[in-house]
């Protein structure tokens, strides 16, 4: 019996064809190759087009297909992992009626900070557990206000994952994690915030039904199946933002546990059993993917923007002759500190734990007649990871204080450099896995489809491969003050 994971990613859709019997990748395949461009009209905006999801949904499985390994029709339900906070919004004919303002856009920052203040810090606190601020319900309230003939023609608002799955089935559903994720959802009552709808005067009509997690979403069309390849009628069992499904697919499921991503942006995750948030919302909880009304699991999520992508840029400035490899080769060449340059790895939109601000990536102290290629390649790495103890102490404030973090070897996690100077600079062990976000969302499907009758038997054959110590906290330590101090320059200059 197979599985299919899809992970709708910023940078592209991957895709992976699992075996449920011992939960191995058969074939997995993702498109487009370079990474997908991000639409930016004016400084500090971003969007995709859905329809460009599906298309590279598409082109990604038919790379499996040709593999060969395996027989498409064996494939027995579907699981989607996908980008967060993203505003999708469709017509009375499921056709879309604008791009998505996805993730990191920051044009709607104000109206949620406004709406903050006007439903009240403790009641946003209490209830949705995070202000509106530059998540998806204040991106609907910008399209409310500034492109009404649209806003007029809205039949149902959905997260990225919804829209994927509306295309398989046909039906439009959603999820309490993924209300909470757009800061929809209130705790207290279980089900949208009245608060949210008044204030901005949404209609409640706009919201798909709400299901579980793991549930059936709706059974793919014929139309769909034709299209891929794939046979109709299974079942699409899964859906979940990527740091809720990563979380997942590293067993990162109870109070306590902390699971850590580094792919364009920047995330640590951990689960608690409480109602909390931080007063000012630099770090957000969200529904977690196994949350239950009457059995509380909360994503407590830190995302710093410029993490990957800060990395690219560096590579695209400084390193077009280096694949990432060899950028990684170059930097263990610089000692700890790299030579006193110094970098902040922000300048991807508003950074909700700089409480929404943008100061832009910064270079400093370079001295033109010492650094080289391998220090600025040391330093970038650094200054992200400086970033992730910032918020890190943040988390620690709310009473997140794990004793390890669980991360996939994946993306900046396969820089000996950047892993080490991650740990150091937090002072907590990582554990590494293989874990894909694709492989996640299959078993995902596993789980929700009854194939696996709970999370641990889905993830049985998970395997740790290494566990990396701190080495040398105080030299990291020393870094890092320094780069606290350049930070509060800037933020005190906005």
């Amino acid at each position: 019996m197979l599985l299919l994971g899809i992970d709708i990613g910023t940078s592209s859709v991957k895709v992976s064809i699992v075996d449920a019997h011992n939960q191995s990748v058969i074939a997995s395949a993702q498109y487009p190759d370079i990474e997908a461009p991000i639409i930016a009209l004016q400084s500090g905006w971003a969007e995709q087009s859905p329809d460009d999801w599906w298309r590279q949904t598409q082109q990604a499985l038919a790379r499996c297909h040709k593999t060969g390994k395996y027989n498409p029709k064996d494939i027995a339900a579907i699981g989607i992992a996908y980008q967060m906070h993203g505003l999708v919004l469709v017509d009375k004919n499921q056709n879309l009626l604008r791009n998505s303002i996805i993730w990191c856009d920051s044009r709607a920052v104000a109206l949620g900070e406004r709406a903050f203040e006007t439903i009240g810090k403790q009641q946003c606190l209490t209830h949705m557990l995070n202000s509106p601020g530059n998540f998806t319900a204040a991106k609907l309230a910008w399209v409310k206000q500034n492109e009404p003939d649209t806003y007029d023609r809205i039949d149902k608002v959905m997260l990225p994952g919804d829209y994927i799955a509306l295309k398989l089935t046909g039906e439009a559903t959603t999820s309490p994690s993924a209300l909470s994720e757009g800061i929809f959802y209130d705790f207290q009552e279980n089900g949208i915030s009245s608060d949210v709808l008044n204030h901005f005067g949404f209609e409640k009509k706009f919201f798909p039904e709400i299901k579980p997690v793991f549930a059936d979403h709706g059974r793919v069309s014929k139309q769909a199946a034709d299209l891929l390849g794939i046979t109709p009628g299974i079942p699409v069992a899964y859906k979940a933002g990527d740091q809720p499904n990563n979380a997942l697919s590293l067993n990162v499921l109870n109070p306590g546990e902390v699971a850590a991503n580094a792919g364009t942006s920047g995330v640590i995750y951990g689960v608690s059993d409480q109602l909390k948030a931080d007063k000012q919302s630099r770090v957000n909880t969200f529904a977690h993917v196994n949350h239950q009304d009457d059995e509380k699991r909360l994503g407590v999520l830190l995302c710093i923007n410029g993490t990957g992508s800060f990395f690219r840029w560096i590579k695209n400035m400084f390193g077009q002759s280096f694949s990432y490899q060899q950028m990684n080769a170059e930097a263990a060449k610089s000692p700890v500190g790299s030579k006193g340059l110094l970098m902040l790895p922000f300048g991807n939109g508003a950074e909700r734990m700089l409480n929404n601000k943008q100061i832009g990536a910064h270079i400093q102290y370079i001295d033109l007649n010492l650094h080289t290629p391998a220090d600025i390649f040391r330093a970038a790495q650094e200054g992200i990871a400086c970033a992730f103890r910032y918020g890190f102490d943040i988390m620690r404030a709310t009473g997140m204080n794990p004793t390890v973090i669980r991360a996939g070897k994946a993306n900046m996690f396969l820089s000996d450099i950047f892993t080490q100077s991650f740990v150091d600079a937090t002072g907590v062990p990582v554990e590494l896995y293989e874990n894909d976000g694709s492989l996640g969302a299959a078993l995902g499907a596993g789980i929700g489809a009854g194939i696996f009758a709970s999370p641990k038997e889905a993830f049985g054959a998970q395997k740790k491969l290494a566990t990396i110590e701190p080495q040398n906290t105080q030299g990291m330590e020393k870094v890092y003050q320094h780069w606290k101090s350049q930070l509060k320059t800037h933020l005190d200059k906005i």
